[in-house]
């Protein structure tokens, strides 16, 4: 493995740990071949092109980080904007505004059309539970909008995962217990 690929799954890595709302984070563990994309064909529509494929297995790492940089920069954003009290959100829920336009923008090849829908509906749902918190919504609500901003994360990090051949498991809880402080003597 290239050192590139390795420092990307730790960054994903780590950002998995980091984000997601709260929630449970997933380990990702490598070592299965990365999935091509490939439609049939038949050797008569076989043209040569110049233009290497977006969505072949040589490529598709590259594209997956333009997309994903968007969605790191947005987590790392949501994250701070989360911890801000209630008169300081107008600024950073302006700045998750930006970064979600940037990404709808971007031009992607047809095999991360379902990375992008779940990254932007993560992305929409965020800004829209920050406009409710600002808006004064009852803790229920917030607390829906933010289970559903975990699952749409969720499906955002196993595509991921996919398209780069990656296999995903579930975190188990890891219960850590202390020895029991005894009295000296």
């Amino acid at each position: 493995m290239n050192h590139g690929f390795l420092r990307f799954i730790s960054i994903l890595g780590l950002m998995i740990l980091l984000t997601g709302c709260g929630g449970t984070p997933a380990v990702i563990i490598t070592g299965t071949d990365t999935k091509q994309a490939m439609s049939p064909t038949t050797e008569s529509t076989l043209v040569p092109s110049s233009t290497p494929d977006p969505c072949s297995s040589k490529q598709i790492e590259a594209q997956v980080q333009k997309v994903h940089g968007h969605m790191r920069e947005f987590d790392d954003a949501s994250i701070l904007a989360s911890n801000l009290p209630l008169q300081e959100l107008s600024g950073p829920i302006a700045n998750l505004q930006k970064i979600r336009r940037e990404a709808e923008d971007e031009q992607i090849p047809p095999c991360l059309t379902n990375l992008k829908k779940y990254q932007i509906a993560h992305m929409n749902t965020v800004i829209g539970t920050l406009v409710a918190f600002l808006g004064g919504a009852d803790q229920n609500t917030l607390e829906k909008n933010i289970a559903i901003a975990r699952e749409q994360h969720d499906q955002y990090t196993l595509e991921l995962a996919s398209l780069l051949g990656l296999t995903v498991v579930p975190a188990t809880a890891n219960v850590v217990s202390t020895p029991a402080e005894t009295e000296s003597p």
